[in-house]
């Protein structure tokens, strides 16, 4: 299946990806996020991309989880703070009711800087990983899995959207670039055991197969109990070139993102209109 190129010029702009240690404090981490945004649209930031688990991150198993409503508390003030700073925000994931069910949404959100609410995807694969000695983990026993794919049409261009282990289903990528994506976002909470092998590669990988940007900011650190974050927050090139990375800590990075380039890769290296199946 062919790709479209875009054919009008799209703009430039320079992203910042957010790196958190978040915690159950959801009001310590929110003035963290809020502090951290502020901090990258005065150093030109036009879209500030926010990590999986910004508001909140479960350490817990038996803590109850603050779901969100589309209208409540959490995605008002994240609408503000677009707003106040006049940048679009991107929401990793965080905690969204599902009607009718004692489970959650594992929810994604793009806010423009009018603090409208462009798109909200629900991550569809979640994360288990059972490694006896070192780390057990079942997403599903609290979260329920979305069923659709989001790309959304912005002002910088079309983005794909998806969240941490989304990453390892290519499949999903290649949709999101049918449906027009230039650029991927993939906010992850990636732990520490599969990060250090694994983070890098895949998404080093979506980047040049999909010959887009790679979005990625990430949590870091130790969270308590037993959950450690690997960090290192990306911003990848179509070429599969990292052009930003966050070093250890709290902080962000930041690159220009450059849609021209996208369509100059695409156009050299054809792949994506060489596929037969």
């Amino acid at each position: 299946m062919a790709v479209e190129h875009p054919q009008h010029t799209t703009p430039s702009f320079r992203c910042a990806v957010v790196q958190l240690r978040s915690t159950e404090d959801m009001e310590t981490n929110l003035r963290t996020v809020e502090e951290l945004v502020t901090s990258a649209r005065a150093d030109g930031a036009d879209v500030v991309a926010l990590p999986e688990n910004f508001a909140w991150l479960r350490i817990n198993p038996e803590t109850t989880t603050p779901r969100q409503t589309p209208d409540g508390t959490l995605l008002t003030r994240m609408r503000r703070l677009a707003q106040h700073c006049q940048v679009d925000l991107l929401l990793g994931g965080y905690p969204l009711e599902a009607p009718g069910s004692t489970k959650h949404f594992n929810a994604a959100s793009w806010i423009s800087k009018s603090g409208d609410i462009l798109c909200t995807y629900r991550k569809l694969h979640l994360f288990g990983i059972d490694i006896p000695g070192t780390e057990t983990q079942r997403e599903s026993d609290h979260v329920q899995p979305g069923d659709e794919v989001c790309c959304v049409d912005t002002a910088f261009g079309k983005m794909g959207i998806s969240i941490c282990y989304d990453l390892r289903f290519p499949e999903l990528y290649r949709k999101l670039v049918e449906m027009g994506s230039q650029y991927l976002y993939v906010p992850s909470a990636f732990t520490l055991t599969t990060g250090k092998d694994h983070w890098h590669t895949l998404l080093r990988a979506r980047a040049i197969e999909n010959q887009c940007y790679v979005i990625a900011p990430a949590q870091w650190g130790f969270h308590g109990g037993k959950r450690h974050s690997y960090g290192h927050s990306l911003i990848v090139d179509p070429w599969g070139i990292v052009v930003a990375e966050a070093s250890d800590g709290v902080n962000y990075a930041m690159a220009r993102i450059e849609p021209a380039h996208v369509q100059r890769v695409r156009t050299h290296l054809p792949a994506l209109n060489d596929r037969r199946i």
